[in-house]
């Protein structure tokens, strides 16, 4: 999904740059650094997690992560943001001073812990590029003295950055489907590659018992009331929102074509906002995988840019589409090891 990452410590006498090329939109990889949610997903090595991740994003706003590594030990780090212009720029600074004296020790042997540790303050600045529908971020880091850095890089600073990007890269993978609002019509449309084959994708469209798995943005829970899927048949569902709030919905099914085509009719359920328009997803084999386009076409422009901004369709989509190229692989290793 993404280029390697390429690193240059040895730019300026006291700067720390990497930088990686990432197949997704910049607004979509700038909202991974300042989303909160997303950046617990991907901040750190490979093996780390992040169980607090608070991120104020806005000039002056303070963000704090506390790292958990796989031995469980915790590492937190924090700072402030300096400037933030969306989607081009950030500029923030990195306290390492709530690091453990055993980190400390490891950056400046010898030192005296009497003293109490030390800020190693560094200031980093994020650029994103947009190249041609992709996304090039470069990470500049200016540490107090070259001393500094390079006694980062001795401990894996390197390597630990570009795991990060590699995490970065998968996060916006899943969320990076090719979005397109034709302009100055009724239309959303939606495409993303997956790497199953049609038939399993169709059955995971279609199947209930998948359909719960990843159906819906993330934070998002479905349950589905009944699903009848021939033409004609209706397809009730309740989707939970991270707040508690219910989304019910009622969705008729026009034309069932297994496993090519997808037609079906959302009409406003009782205590539902009434937005009503029509879903047309086909399932196109590609070798070994599957390109999935899902139209949606509404009953005007006006309520079309509605649920855009009011419900956050776009985004809302790829979460959606992410989810379900994450339930495939869980399912196929399932299906591989029964």
């Amino acid at each position: 999904m993404a280029n390697g990452s390429s690193a240059t410590p040895e730019t300026l006498d006291r700067d720390f740059v990497i930088t990686r090329t990432f197949d997704a939109p910049r607004a979509l990889v700038f909202k991974a650094w300042t989303d909160p949610k997303r950046m617990a997903q991907w901040w750190g090595p490979h093996g780390f997690t992040n169980p607090i991740c608070e991120l104020d994003a806005r000039p002056g706003g303070v963000w704090r992560i506390v790292m958990r590594g796989p031995d469980g030990v915790e590492h937190p780090a924090g700072g402030v943001y300096r400037e933030i212009v969306e989607p081009e720029r950030l500029v923030m600074t990195i306290d390492h001073s709530e690091l453990s004296d055993q980190w400390h020790d490891m950056v400046n042997p010898g030192r005296d812990r009497t003293q109490g540790k030390p800020a190693l303050e560094a200031v980093s600045t994020v650029t994103f590029e947009e190249i041609g529908g992709k996304t090039k971020v470069t990470v500049r880091q200016r540490f107090e003295s070259a001393a500094v850095r390079d006694a980062l890089l001795k401990i894996g600073m390197n390597q630990g950055w570009s795991q990060s990007l590699e995490r970065l890269a998968a996060v916006v993978g899943n969320e990076a489907p090719q979005i397109a609002s034709l302009a100055g019509d009724r239309e959303i449309v939606i495409t993303r590659e997956f790497d199953a084959a049609r038939e399993v994708v169709f059955e995971a469209w279609t199947q209930p018992e998948q359909l719960v798995r990843w159906w819906g943005p993330r934070g998002f829970t479905t349950t589905i009331h009944e699903m009848d899927v021939r033409p004609g048949g209706v397809w009730r569902l309740t989707m939970r929102g991270p707040d508690g709030r219910d989304y019910n919905n009622r969705i008729v099914f026009v034309e069932v074509v297994k496993p090519e085509r997808l037609v079906y009719r959302h009409a406003p359920e009782k205590g539902s906002e009434p937005v009503s328009f029509e879903t047309t997803v086909t399932f196109v084999a590609e070798g070994s995988k599957t390109r999935v386009t899902m139209r949606q076409l509404f009953p005007s422009d006006v309520a079309r840019d509605h649920v855009v901004k009011t419900y956050r369709a776009l985004e809302g989509a790829g979460q959606t589409l992410g989810r379900l190229a994450e339930h495939l692989a869980e399912w196929g290793a399932r299906r591989a090891a029964s």
